[in-house]
């Protein structure tokens, strides 16, 4: 980051910005992309790039960008949601009977269909792609285009052997964080076509999203890009350690078949105290997690957590839960 060779990038002059987007591009598999500082603007971006505001955009149950974005499609964006599926993933039928057409005035047009691949409050699943091209396929002939949030589309590429692009290719735009379990501190991409990303610069200067001398910050994920991708197996095999060693501790209920990457999802019994109060108890002892439910918290392995964390981790909970 220090040694990065820099330019003013609104202006498209900073090198190490262009090759981080050239590189990005040939990862997902498209033509161009965009650095931009987050996934959350990276995905306003793409709604913006594909909608008018009154249109509606279909995604799955709590999405990225339906719940964790400051409700910025409707306030910047101007969409609305229609929310289908369950656990993030969904299926063609759902997309069907979720399909407005825009002949019918009284309804707002569907105009995009947003996948989360993988998805956060999923747990990290995994979409299947069988499932992906089904709904590309009644996309296409219905005039929608698709948006992937692949803010950890490497998860999905590592954990099944398939490439990031060919995961992306039937969607009209992707996204990638650099700052998930990559590991870079700031930064994501969104990628497609050529006059998308054109496009999409524009809105980026218009939400501020216009860095200057970038390129210290693209250097970290073109590091990122080249050198942390492959070592996601190392995180998936660390939840997955973690998930067994949690399972059987009263109170908790992990399922470690549901852990296809990096997230272990564990749900408090009732009798136990509420996931909010669990994590300040755990963080009290060095264990960090989020509550994403009253009964739920999130466990996420990364590249500062290796085995030996876990298993002391394991041994945390083990311990704090067995007194109550």
């Amino acid at each position: 980051m220090a040694d990065a060779e820099v330019g003013d990038d609104v202006f498209g002059e900073d090198p190490t910005v262009r090759r981080l987007e050239s590189r990005a591009a040939e990862f997902l598999g498209k033509e161009a992309a965009l650095f931009v500082p987050s996934g959350t603007m990276a995905n306003q971006i793409a709604l913006k790039v594909h909608c008018q505001p009154g249109d509606d955009v279909v995604v799955g149950e709590a999405a990225h960008a339906y719940l964790y974005e400051s409700g910025a499609g409707g306030a910047i964006g101007g969409v609305q949601f229609t929310v289908v599926g369950h656990g993030g993933l969904f299926t063609v039928r759902d997309v069907e009977g979720a399909y407005k057409p825009s002949s019918v005035h009284h309804l707002a047009p569907t105009r995009l269909v947003c996948l989360e691949n993988t998805h956060n409050r999923g747990g990290g699943a995994i979409w299947s792609q069988r499932d992906v091209l089904e709904i590309a396929a009644f996309a296409r002939a219905h005039g929608l285009p698709l948006h992937l949030d692949g803010a950890r589309i490497a998860n999905a590429a590592v954990a099944t052997g398939v490439s990031a692009a060919t995961l992306g290719a039937p969607f009209d735009t992707v996204s990638l964080c650099f700052s998930k379990g990559l590991g870079a501190p700031v930064g994501s991409v969104l990628a497609g076509t050529r006059a998308h990303v054109d496009r999409a610069h524009r809105f980026r200067k218009m939400l501020g999203g216009g860095m200057r001398q970038a390129g210290i910050l693209a250097a970290a994920a073109l590091w990122a890009l080249d050198n942390n991708v492959d070592r996601l197996a190392a995180d998936h095999a660390n939840a997955w350690l973690l998930a067994e060693r949690l399972t059987g501790i009263p109170g908790l209920y992990v399922d470690p078949a549901r852990v296809q990457t990096n997230m272990v999802l564990v749900e408090l019994a009732t009798w136990l105290p509420t996931a909010a109060e669990a994590v300040a108890a755990l963080a009290a002892v060095g264990v960090l997690s989020l509550a994403v439910a009253p009964r739920r918290l999130r466990l996420v392995t990364h590249l500062d957590v290796d085995t030996a964390a876990c298993e002391r981790a394991a041994a945390v909970f083990a311990k704090a839960f067995a007194s109550g």
